[in-house]
């Protein structure tokens, strides 16, 4: 499976163990991520009018130093998804996703047709975080409802075929384990959190649940104890948000 995230930094945090984890589960993803740090939706769409070259092309998470547009990335290789998600601090507020979103997607869809087009649910941030001054939020229960309700909004009218939850299951996680979740107050840890993305993506993009657990190539440290939380979260949240997981 080829996937092309049109994203940023949370981006990056999703796909770094992507293929190492579909790759142990003998079921490879090559993930691409279009970075630009702090992209919004309305910066994606004026990058698709303008079609300059400022994308960073990161592969697996990794970055190749390769710059190209936004129409690039779409010719480059033949997807089987496509994902957009907004940027966080403004992912509250359904006003900042259209009509760029609406415009994105029919983008995609005429340039890369058979792939099935994909929405990220961006994550809250830890409570105290500065960024949350970038926002009309406080803290991360006022903005995960929020959060949640614009990207379902999104999904609806835009007629995604699938919809990751990664905000939900970040909040879980922050339930569990506190601001350990994020390793600046609002991206990723590098070990613990970025493997239960990885295993979120990994089941909602395949509809199959993980069968080996023998992945361990981590840029930090994670634990047996937070191997066996962070893949739980992962499966409970999709378990319980209505996602049909196969064995």
């Amino acid at each position: 499976m080829k996937v092309l995230i049109i994203g940023n930094s949370f981006g990056t945090d999703s796909a770094r163990y992507l293929n190492g984890i579909s790759r142990a589960e003998k079921n490879e993803i090559t993930i691409v991520n279009l970075y630009i740090g702090g992209c919004s939706l309305y910066r994606h769409y004026r990058n698709m009018l303008s079609e300059a070259a400022v994308y960073d092309y990161e592969i697996n998470g990794i970055s190749t130093m390769l710059k190209v547009s936004l129409k690039q990335g779409l010719l480059l290789d033949e997807w089987d998804a496509v994902v957009l998600q907004q940027c966080s601090p403004k992912s509250g507020e359904y006003d900042t996703y259209q009509p760029y979103l609406h415009e994105l997607c029919a983008y995609v869809r005429r340039l890369c047709p058979p792939a099935r087009l994909v929405l990220n649910m961006t994550w809250t941030f830890a409570h105290g975080c500065t960024r949350f001054g970038l926002t009309p939020f406080e803290t991360p229960e006022e903005m995960l409802p929020a959060v949640i309700n614009c990207y379902e909004k999104a999904a609806a009218e835009e007629r995604f075929d699938l919809v990751i939850p990664s905000g939900k299951a970040m909040a879980r996680l922050y339930t569990h384990i506190g601001a350990d979740v994020y390793r600046d107050g609002f991206h990723a840890n590098k070990g613990r959190t970025r493997y239960m993305l990885g295993c979120l993506w990994y089941m909602t993009l395949t509809g199959k649940k993980l069968k080996s657990d023998a992945y361990r190539d981590f840029d930090e440290e994670v634990t047996e104890e937070e191997l066996l939380l962070t893949r739980r979260t992962a499966l409970e949240i999709l378990e319980e948000n209505g996602y049909e997981i196969k064995e």
